[in-house]
């Protein structure tokens, strides 16, 4: 009788730690969050968010459809219950505003290995001091062409050319890509290949059959971009107002 109430205890606890209070929800404002794997303490997934963004990712985890493809934080989610363990939820700092929250977001990112994160951590990340003064010396980029700008800070280097990186996967406006003149890879807030996409298309081992697939994001067929557009270009510094937060794309027009 005792093991069954405490059962029961438990199930009720799991219950309440699926959202919070509607008061406690308004006094939170935006908050930043981490993710931990009970197993060992390592913080896996950082967020930002309002009122229950931070219980979102269990509950997507618990109710994919089947045969739907896992991406790395919802499989470490899995891991953990399959282990009858459960996620702990660390909320990070609360009471921001949204810009301050994208900010900390950011530098949480930058600040811990190896996450679950799709997106970067923005272009204001970790390096050393003769870096920054280089690359805040530098001029600054002018664009004369619609650029679509990717940040590759996570994805150039990892055993993949500054194309390969560049042009696979993102979760994209199609045909807002399309109207794009150049695409212009960003590696910490620099500018370092531009390409012409040829044609977008879907993420997947169709049309990329050296990837596998990512379904809802898109990659593109392309070439290097002619010398002119190049130079006027490359290692150039991404303006402020461009610079990347949560998102790995940005537009340099409406």
């Amino acid at each position: 009788m005792i093991a069954r109430q405490d059962q029961q205890e438990n199930e009720m606890e799991r219950t309440e730690l699926q959202s919070f209070p509607v008061e406690v929800a308004d006094a939170l404002k935006s908050y930043v969050y981490r993710l931990i794997d009970p197993r060992n303490g390592e913080t896996f997934y950082v967020g930002k968010g309002k009122g229950d963004r931070v219980f979102a990712h269990i509950k997507l985890a618990r109710n994919l459809e089947e045969g739907e493809v896992l991406d790395n934080k919802v499989k470490r989610i899995n891991e953990i219950n399959l282990a009858h363990f459960e996620v702990a939820h660390v909320i990070h700092q609360h009471g921001m505003d949204d810009d301050t929250a994208t900010q900390m977001e950011a530098a949480l990112i930058n600040a811990y290995p190896g996450l679950t994160n799709i997106a970067p951590g923005g272009d204001c990340g970790p390096a050393r001091a003769e870096e920054l003064i280089r690359r805040n010396k530098t001029e600054l980029a002018e664009f004369r062409h619609r650029a679509l700008l990717i940040n590759v800070n996570r994805t150039a280097g990892q055993e993949l050319s500054l194309y390969e990186a560049t042009r696979f996967a993102w979760k994209i406006e199609v045909a807002k890509a399309k109207q794009a003149e150049v695409i212009l890879a960003v590696k910490q807030g620099l500018i370092k290949g531009a390409y012409i996409a040829d044609d977008w298309l879907p993420a997947t081992t169709e049309y990329f059959p050296e990837r596998a697939d990512v379904p809802g994001r898109y990659g593109f067929i392309g070439r290097e971009a002619s010398d002119e557009i190049k130079t006027q270009y490359y290692e150039r510094r991404v303006p402020d107002e461009y610079r990347f937060w949560q998102f790995p794309v940005r537009y340099t027009w409406n």
